[in-house]
């Protein structure tokens, strides 16, 4: 790391405010694709910090690391090198929601991520605070940082996550601190307020972290890690077995723990009236859960490890912002934990975020050119939807300086296009986070499949290395193979496979039936095909591409009516409109929607029809006034 006086005149491509999960992708594919990059952090020890759950993945969620991996990110191999437990959620449900989350290390986790970034070609790290931009009316070309000193560049990505003025809530304490008590991000926040950007405030929260030996497991549920070969990267060779993981366990609350908290609300920050920001409707604290639901007796909540160590138990389900004193006593009325230490008491935070309707689907600041952001200034929340907001970021901050068109991707291509499109088209009122039920095309949005939906973009971008491109290439050939030889593969009545079929209650074969007809079948898994196809072995297909040939044929008839859905939906989404169009005189438009239009500035039609209060009857009228342009 250069000291911060040796780089005072010196010059970036890309500039990159905020060392998190978003930050730290934005920086490392900026670097990646050729632009030299100066990341700005207040503590280099702390970048791609865990402030909450130390894990990755998750619903939806999950999905979205693979497609960070596929595109060329970091996300998912920082977490298949430090996982402490790997699981396969939604198992029981279809191919569309399954997906991986892993239990990481919250020391190696940010470690091989800081590492990455120390010796990444192109890109220096720096701890320095960011106070303003350097500005005119319609160019941002820099930062100015504590004492004045100007860093100039061509393009700014603003990364802060819950810096930007912050405050931490416990009981009726408020105190000036980011998150995990670093030192939050004064002064940024005016700087884009008297920018004439829309700042709003939100909220979040974290659970207390329990000491493990104080803690009496045997009251306890197991909950261990899942079987088989399981990794969010396409690039992870090494596994840990499922019987080396360290497990998870699971818990209730009870009676008691609700009477204790309906009897101590005012001792709670969110009820208080200590603080007034919305939090995250889908990961509400254990006070608002009590409150929300008041007829159910008892609500899950799960003991996490946070290290290797296993000393630090993260109590996850159970965010709040009580005092300390009574966490004590919601703590120790639980199963289990009723001898429990503290090593860390629960908070609320507070930060200040752009609106995200100043954005658009490049995560470009509409208002000034060079400007961009990614993380919670957008509005969302989640590690893994900041990392992927910070590569699309970084992507087309970079596609901008060498003039190119952005990378935009669509909502039936990626998660990472359905949240950009949601959060930048319709805004938000809470911290926003990623659900499979936002993508309409979730069966073609598949965890499995997200190689073959964006690994040949990130080899046009530049930013996949030769060796994930030809193993990408190898397993896509090996599908190919695999198909063929089942669907040339033909079984007859005296074919040994019908005991494989009578064992799963199948009659025996009549006619001539192909292995591909076979495998459509449920319950015929494609590895007990192996026996009776000859050449189906030697291919050595991984696991992945095992379940990608199993969901591709179980399936086709889904897949394909949900392919000639999303074929008519890009219509829509490829009728472009013309960027200097002028609503607020377009004769026919509602006033709302002219306002809602003239803000939003739509990419597409498409767009254009999901933006809260226009109307069929205004898109007929945009359709129009276009076609007589």
């Amino acid at each position: 790391m250069e000291a911060l006086d040796k780089n005072m005149n010196k010059t970036f491509d890309v500039i990159v405010v905020g060392g998190g999960h978003a930050g730290v992708e934005a920086a490392l594919v900026s670097a990646r694709m050729g632009m030299k990059t100066l990341l700005c952090t207040l503590n280099i020890k702390k970048m791609s910090n865990m402030p909450c759950n130390p894990s990755i993945g998750g619903s939806a969620k999950g999905i979205v690391v693979r497609e960070i991996d596929a595109l060329g990110g970091m996300m998912g191999v920082g977490a298949d090198h430090t996982y402490l437990q790997m699981k396969m959620l939604n198992t029981g449900k279809g191919p569309g929601v399954q997906c991986l989350r892993a239990q990481c290390d919250k020391y190696e986790y940010p470690h091989f991520m800081q590492q990455a970034c120390l010796k990444q070609k192109n890109l220096t790290v720096k701890e320095c605070e960011v106070k303003s931009l350097i500005y005119d009316r319609k160019k941002v070309s820099g930062v100015i940082l504590t004492k004045n000193i100007k860093i100039k560049s061509k393009a700014v990505i603003i990364t802060t996550g819950t810096f930007m003025d912050a405050f931490i809530y416990h009981g009726k304490n408020k105190i000036s601190a980011g998150p995990d008590g670093e030192k939050p991000s004064i002064g940024l926040s005016d700087c884009l307020r008297e920018m004439g950007l829309k700042v709003l405030r939100l909220k979040t929260g974290t659970p207390p972290r329990i000491k493990h030996s104080s803690i009496d497991f045997t009251k306890t549920e197991i909950q261990p890690g899942s079987k088989g070969n399981l990794a969010f990267s396409y690039l992870t060779n090494k596994f840990i077995p499922v019987e080396k993981q360290i497990p998870c366990y699971l818990i209730y609350t009870n009676e008691t723990t609700h009477k204790i908290i309906r009897s101590h609300l005012d001792e709670s920050a969110q009820y208080n009236g200590t603080v007034s920001a919305i939090g995250p409707r889908y990961c509400p604290s254990i006070e608002g859960k009590v409150m929300t639901f008041k007829d159910k007796k008892r609500h899950q909540l799960f003991l996490e490890p946070e290290y290797k160590d296993y000393e630090s138990v993260y109590l996850q389900g159970f965010s709040t912002s009580m005092s300390h004193k009574v966490q004590e006593q919601m703590v120790h009325s639980l199963k289990g934990l009723e001898h429990a230490e503290f090593l860390k008491y629960a908070y609320a935070i507070e930060y200040d975020l752009l609106d995200p309707l100043e954005f658009d689907l490049s995560l470009h600041v509409k208002k000034y050119q060079g400007l961009y952001g990614a993380g919670q200034i957008c509005g969302t929340s989640g590690y893994e939807e900041a990392a992927g907001l910070g590569l699309m970021a970084g992507i087309n901050a970079c596609l901008w300086i060498k003039k190119k068109k952005p990378f935009i991707l669509k909502r039936n291509e990626s998660y990472i296009g359905v949240m950009i499109d949601d959060i930048v088209t319709k805004g938000i009122s809470e911290p926003y986070r990623l659900l499979s039920s936002r993508a309409e095309y979730r069966l073609l949005l598949r965890h499995d499949n997200a190689d073959i939906r964006l690994t040949p973009y990130g080899k046009k971008l530049g930013i996949i290395s030769n060796e994930r491109w030809n193993q990408f290439k190898k397993k896509e050939t090996q599908i190919k193979k695999a198909i063929s030889i089942l669907n040339k593969t033909r079984f007859g009545s005296k074919s040994t496979v019908n005991k494989y079929l009578k064992s799963l209650g199948y009659d025996g074969l009549n006619a001539g039936t192909s292995a591909l007809e076979l495998l459509r079948r449920p319950n015929v898994k494609l590895i007990d095909l192996y026996p009776y196809v000859k050449g189906l072995k030697e291919l050595k297909l991984s696991e992945i591409a095992i379940f990608q040939i199993e969901v591709s044929i179980k399936y086709e008839g889904y897949i394909k009516k949900q392919l000639k859905e999303a074929s008519e939906f890009n219509k829509i989404e490829d009728t472009l409109i013309p960027s200097n169009i002028d609503y607020l005189h377009m004769d026919g438009l509602a006033l709302e929607a002219r306002q809602k239009m003239d803000k939003i500035r739509p990419h597409s039609i498409g767009q254009a029809s999901r933006i809260s209060g226009v109307n069929p009857s205004d898109i007929a009228i945009l359709v129009l006034n276009i076609k007589k342009k």
